[in-house]
């Protein structure tokens, strides 16, 4: 029996090889948004390491939408050309290269994990101030944001769209825009972090109203052929924040505005949530959006080995898995993986040696239910 693991998935007019992809990971590693040799190493090898779709990690739309200073950005024509070199290699390895689109709202002008404690960087020091639906901080080391205004939030709207010509032309295949993590699209969705009394607070048709202009702009410049994803958190993982019902209902209205798979995850806007990391924690989320929304999805978040991916996709709870960690771990994750469930995937030539000399080892597969 194929694994459904290595079979290919289309959306639209593009077909990956396989249902492997590199979750977008922040170097924090650019120098005013531009990739380097970092990125081309770190993308290149999980390209070569088997993965079918490369996300390369959140693009700014606008310098002031990075995480930290150190973020990739997108915000200029400058930033097309070493983007490119790094998707020409990428597509060498029969990968299919993809970008995330985004803004990080309250979060933005942040420390480096490695630089210290997390927080913001004063304006002093480099950094600047955030804007975000209200002014709320995202917890007391966050300097508090300025609330957008109506024609801020429509200049966002257009930046996003700018971002998106420039990704064509550096030659990305799938856009994601980034809905997730407490980051800006969260941020309107999400009653914790938008108090705004205008059209784009209070209700739930007002609070996705930035997410739909986003993606209705986006969605305008690129091409017809090419899928258009978007990535959301399910859940605030708190009773009084978003909710999985309104992830299902927002998914639909995607759909329907042309968006070909929602990315789901969860958490992020909330400095303390309870949430119960574990494996295949975040699974039942994405089968929601796929059975109640009607909508292609992908499921992320402690998935580790090839069997419990593979069961994810067999018991229809998402068309696409996104690997983070694991592929830090070990970029050539796919390639073992495909060992491990004895599909017959070649080895970079440069490798065979390596892989030939490899014993295949493979457990009895069981496909049972899914255990929580």
């Amino acid at each position: 029996m194929s694994s459904l693991l290595f079979s290919p998935l289309t959306l639209r007019s593009l077909t990956l090889p396989n249902r492997i992809a590199v979750s977008p990971m922040c170097q924090y590693s650019a120098e005013d948004g531009f990739a380097n040799d970092w990125h081309m190493v770190h993308l290149g090898s999980r390209a070569v390491g088997g993965a079918g779709l490369v996300i390369v990690e959140a693009c700014a739309v606008v310098a002031e939408g990075r995480i930290t200073s150190a973020d990739l950005g997108i915000w200029k024509d400058e930033h097309i050309a070493p983007l490119r070199r790094i998707n020409r290699f990428i597509e060498q390895q029969g990968a299919v290269p993809g970008v995330q689109l985004a803004h990080a709202g309250r979060k933005s002008s942040a420390l480096r994990p490695w630089d210290g404690p997390a927080g913001s960087v004063p304006v002093a020091e480099g950094g600047w101030t955030p804007a975000a639906p209200s002014a709320l901080p995202f917890d007391s080391t966050y300097t508090t944001p300025h609330a957008l205004t109506v024609e801020e939030i429509q200049a966002l709207v257009q930046a996003f769209a700018d971002a998106a010509r420039r990704a064509h032309a550096a030659g990305f295949k799938v856009i994601e825009l980034h809905g997730a993590h407490g980051y800006l699209g969260h941020q309107f969705l999400s009653p914790l972090s938008n108090r705004r009394t205008d059209q784009y607070g209070g209700s739930f048709e007002n609070r996705i109203r930035f997410l739909l202009e986003v993606t209705r702009a986006t969605r305008a410049v690129w091409p017809e052929e090419l899928p258009l994803f978007v990535r959301l958190s399910a859940t605030d993982w708190s009773e009084s924040g978003w909710t999985p019902d309104e992830t299902v209902a927002l998914s639909a209205r995607l759909r329907e505005l042309g968006v070909d798979l929602v990315d789901v995850s969860s958490g992020g806007n909330l400095p303390s949530a309870p949430i119960p990391v574990g494996p295949g924690y975040q699974t039942g989320f994405a089968a929601r959006v796929k059975a109640e929304a009607g909508i292609a999805s992908a499921t992320v978040g402690m998935i580790t080995d090839a069997i419990q991916a593979e069961h994810v996709l067999r018991t229809g709870q998402a068309d696409l898995v996104l690997l983070a960690r694991e592929l830090l771990r070990d970029p050539y994750w796919p390639l073992h993986a495909a060992n491990q469930l004895r599909e017959d995937v070649a080895w970079p030539p440069q490798y065979v040696r390596a892989a030939s000399s490899r014993t295949p080892l493979r457990p009895e597969v069981h496909y049972g239910a899914q255990q929580d």
